[in-house]
């Protein structure tokens, strides 16, 4: 066999490897050579769509919550309790006075 028809061989393999791979992922090409990914129909696929959509609703969430936290540190109700808060502890630490 000549190098060249080994060269050959091994080409054909290859893109028979990558095509083999694109038809598993989905993507099809049109006539005029457009690459798609094709829709899946599967539950599975709906499922784990569903499954990610609710997952990152989630994340959203959390993201809100720990974005809150830092600036509601920093309005005026804030620093109003904080003030108050402050004041009953520093009462609660000095001794009632006495009554004579």
């Amino acid at each position: 066999m000549s190098s060249w028809a080994i060269v050959a061989l091994v080409a054909i393999v290859i893109w028979g490897v990558v095509e083999s791979i694109r038809a598993r992922a989905g993507i099809v090409t049109d006539e005029d050579g457009n690459e798609t990914l094709a829709p899946r129909d599967d539950q599975g696929a709906r499922i784990e769509l569903e499954a990610a959509r609710r997952e990152l609703t989630e994340l959203k969430e959390r993201v809100k919550v720990l974005e809150r936290i830092p600036t509601d540190a920093n309005t005026g109700e804030a620093r109003e309790q904080a003030r108050i808060s402050a004041e009953i502890e520093a009462l609660r630490d000095t001794p009632a006075p006495r009554k004579e």
